[in-house]
């Protein structure tokens, strides 16, 4: 597997700089001009998107990520899909599902928006299906991908399956644990546990042993010193910890602070070390193992273009959601100049269901059956990479989709 080292990606960002803002994006165009070579796409009448995304409230850094990669998308492309002018709509996705479902109604009533994108929270992901599925608008969502949304038509995700973290890493877990594992994780929004409990019985497929009984916090909870506690006393050499966002800042501050083992293992989501995350976590995060679907250290270019763009539209390394948002703009891109002579949301959602292959910064990746990416999946440990503590790939794990 070929990758870049952190320090090797940061140089790129300095000597890519302008060049990497104007790099042609293949992947999006139908033709290219006779003088120049460069790529072109039909053009046409303006378009309008919606966005939803978290703007206040517990999700409001990761909306803030979305919002960047599907930004710096329609930055690299003059502010145009398919050809075709933008405006795009944001509208606060807030922290329930009831607000989420809000939001894409007024897109879709009042707005008349094309397509729709965005979308953090699943609940909020579940909450608009009907309104989505109803409307015939496609909804292009790049993070919230609950597994158990089931017989959508017009949904379609540019992420992962909120299981499929814990089915990628299950199989070197087991491996790699020397002895039996310990599980905790945070129930979903709507109360569900279904995270922890796939990744049990993927653990145990593998040939992995559990360690007691997997615990569950509530959702947005902050405290977890006590069921640390009982895990660092229960004779398990390793715990895999399904946590994300604030909760997952205060979780690992209170893993460190029960001092286990020098050689206890800690293994996670992405999610547990990812974007915002790590940089609140600092090396109190140092040593944990994640399974994600991106790290800015692939070597490919796609990914050279997108890391030096993305350093210096905002001054930071990309997450996996930023890049999904990202992905989602080429998806629209790809389908609008498929459907362009005869452009609405049907055609549209039409045209996503054609579109093959997408050349994009995780390497190259393709709607399955389900309207997930169909892709590959990647071993990160964190450690200092030169002055950068990084979530440093280290390994492929596996392709799911």
């Amino acid at each position: 597997m070929s990758h870049l080292n952190r320090r090797q990606a940061l140089r790129l960002f300095a000597a890519a700089g302008v060049a990497g803002m104007t790099a042609p994006i293949l992947s999006a165009c139908s033709s290219t001009d006779s003088t120049t070579g460069a790529p072109t796409a039909p053009s046409g009448p303006p378009i309008k998107i919606g966005m939803i995304v978290p703007q206040t409230g517990a999700f409001k850094d990761l909306g803030n990520e979305l919002d960047n990669g599907f930004s710096l998308y329609l930055q690299q492309h003059a502010n145009k899909l398919g050809g075709r002018q933008v405006t795009l709509v944001k509208v606060d996705e807030g922290e329930t599902g009831d607000t989420g479902k809000a939001a894409a109604e007024k897109l879709i009533k009042e707005e008349k928006v094309l397509a729709l994108t965005g979308v953090v929270n699943p609940q909020s992901m579940l909450a608009m299906k009907d309104t989505v599925e109803t409307g015939q608008i496609p909804l292009v969502g790049s993070n919230a991908s609950p597994s158990t949304l089931q017989g959508a038509k017009y949904i379609w995700r540019t992420s992962f399956v909120s299981t499929e973290p814990g089915q990628a890493i299950a199989q070197w877990i087991a491996a790699n644990s020397g002895g039996p594992v310990a599980v905790m994780g945070q129930a979903g929004s709507g109360g569900d546990d279904e995270d922890v409990r796939s990744f049990v019985d993927f653990l145990k497929s593998a040939g992995g042993n559990i360690a007691g009984t997997p615990r569950t916090t509530p959702f947005g909870s902050k405290d977890f010193s006590s069921i640390l506690g009982q895990i660092k006393n229960s004779g398990a050499t390793s715990l895999y910890a399904s946590y994300g966002g604030a909760s997952a800042v205060e979780f690992v501050k209170q893993f460190r602070n029960q001092k286990f083992p020098s050689g206890f293992k800690l293994f996670a989501p992405g999610s547990l070390t990812e974007g915002y995350v790590l940089k609140q976590l600092g090396d109190s995060a140092s040593g944990i193992f994640t399974a994600l679907n991106y790290s800015p250290d692939l070597d490919n270019a796609a990914n050279r273009r997108f890391i030096a763009d993305y350093q210096k539209a905002f001054g930071t390394v990309p997450s996996t959601y930023a890049m999904a948002s990202y992905d989602a703009g080429a998806v629209l891109d790809k389908a609008i100049t498929d459907a362009t002579k005869s452009l609405d949301s049907f055609s549209l959602n039409a045209a996503i269901g054609r579109l093959g292959q997408i050349d994009s910064p995780r390497g190259g990746w393709q709607f399955s059956q389900n309207r997930a990416p169909l892709q590959r999946w990647y071993l990160r440990q964190v450690r200092n990479d030169g002055a950068v503590l990084s979530n440093v790939l280290t390994a492929e794990l596996t392709t799911l989709g």
